[in-house]
C-alpha cells in the first residue's frame, strides 16, 4: 500500500499537471510568438559555417535523431539547420505498405476517428470545426460531415517531409493566416481549437476514395511550410488567407511521393469522407507511426 505521503503525491499529480500545461499556455500568450518565428527562420537558413554544425550536432545529441536513415548521415555535410532538418531519407528506409492509405509523416498520433457532424476532437475537453480548420469554407467542410480526421504529431527528432498517403490529385490549396502556438501535446490540451487558430496550409485532393484533406499546421519558431508543387507557401504572411485552384491543371501525385515538408516541423490534420477508410486496429493515440506503415483500409 502507499503511504499516507505517496498517496498525496500520487492524487496531486493530474493536479499539477494541469497547473503546468496552464502555465504553459500563459507563457505563450505573453510571448511574441511571429518575432521569435521570424527570427528562427532566419537563423535556420543562415550558413554559419562551424556555428551551423555545432547547432546540429547538439540537436543530434539532444533528441537522439537517427541519422543511419538519412541519405547523407553525416551531420557536417549540411550547410544550413534548415538542409539537415528537412533531410531526405536513404533509398529504401521507408518501404510502402500494402494497404490502401498509407501514414503520410513519421511521427506521433495525437488523436483520429470519427468528425462528429462537423467537429473535429482535439483534447480532453476541447473540439474544433471543420470549417474553421479550412478557413471558413463551409461548403467544403461540409463534404466532410461526419467524416473521418487523424491528427499527427512531428516531433523535433522525427523525419519532416510529408509524403501521399494514396494515389490522388490536388484540387486547391488554401494558406490560412493565425496564430503560432506551439502544437505539442500540453499546448493541445490547453489551447482551445489550436489547430484551427494556427497559421495552416490547406490541401483538398482528389482520389478513386473520395476527396480528403491534408492541412500543415504551423507553430512557433516554424520558419515555413513547403510543397512539391508550389515550393515555400509561407512567408509572406498577409492577413487575408491565399488560395490557389488546380481545376485546369491538376497536380497528380502518387502514393509515397513527397507532397510537402515543415522547415522545423508541427502536424499535419486529415479529414476524409465517410466510409472513406477505416483506421488500422494497431492505430491509438500516442503511439508512434513511420511513413509508409499502414494508416488505414478502404471503408466500402
Amino acid at each position: 500500500m502507499l503511504s499516507g505521503r505517496a498517496a498525496r503525491m500520487s492524487g496531486n499529480r493530474p493536479h499539477l499537471a494541469f497547473v503546468n500545461d496552464r502555465l504553459l499556455v500563459l507563457s505563450q500568450n505573453l510571448l511574441p510568438k511571429r518575432a521569435i518565428t521570424v527570427l528562427a527562420g532566419r537563423l535556420a537558413s543562415a550558413r554559419a559555417g562551424r556555428w551551423t554544425q555545432l547547432a546540429i550536432r547538439r540537436f543530434v545529441d539532444r533528441y537522439g535523431v537517427d541519422m543511419s536513415e538519412a541519405a547523407d548521415p553525416e551531420p557536417a555535410s549540411y550547410p544550413s539547420f534548415n538542409e539537415f532538418f528537412t533531410r531526405p531519407l536513404r533509398a529504401g528506409a521507408r518501404p510502402l505498405a500494402d494497404a490502401a492509405w498509407v501514414c503520410p509523416v513519421d511521427g506521433t498520433i495525437s488523436q483520429f476517428g470519427t468528425i462528429e457532424r462537423d467537429r473535429i476532437f482535439q483534447a480532453k475537453g476541447h473540439s474544433y470545426s471543420t470549417v474553421a480548420l479550412v478557413g471558413g469554407d463551409a461548403s467544403l467542410a461540409a463534404r466532410f460531415e461526419d467524416g473521418q480526421f487523424a491528427t499527427l504529431y512531428l516531433s523535433p527528432k522525427d523525419y519532416h517531409r510529408i509524403h501521399m498517403p494514396c494515389d490522388a490529385r490536388l484540387r486547391r490549396m488554401i494558406h490560412v493566416p493565425g496564430s503560432l502556438f506551439s502544437v505539442n501535446p500540453a499546448t493541445a490540451r490547453g489551447v482551445p481549437g489550436l489547430f484551427a487558430r494556427n497559421e495552416r496550409v490547406v490541401c483538398l485532393f482528389d482520389s478513386e476514395r473520395g476527396p480528403f484533406v491534408m492541412t500543415l499546421v504551423g507553430a512557433t519558431i516554424v520558419g515555413s511550410m513547403a510543397t512539391a508543387w508550389h515550393g515555400v507557401v509561407n512567408p509572406p504572411r498577409p492577413v487575408q488567407p491565399r488560395e490557389w485552384r488546380y481545376d485546369d491543371a491538376p497536380v497528380p501525385l502518387r502514393k509515397g511521393e513527397e507532397m510537402g515538408r515543415f522547415l522545423l516541423g508541427s502536424t499535419v490534420v486529415m479529414l476524409f469522407t465517410r466510409d472513406a477508410i477505416r483506421f488500422s486496429p494497431e492505430w491509438s493515440p500516442a503511439k508512434s507511426i513511420r511513413m509508409g506503415e499502414a494508416m488505414g483500409a478502404a471503408a466500402g
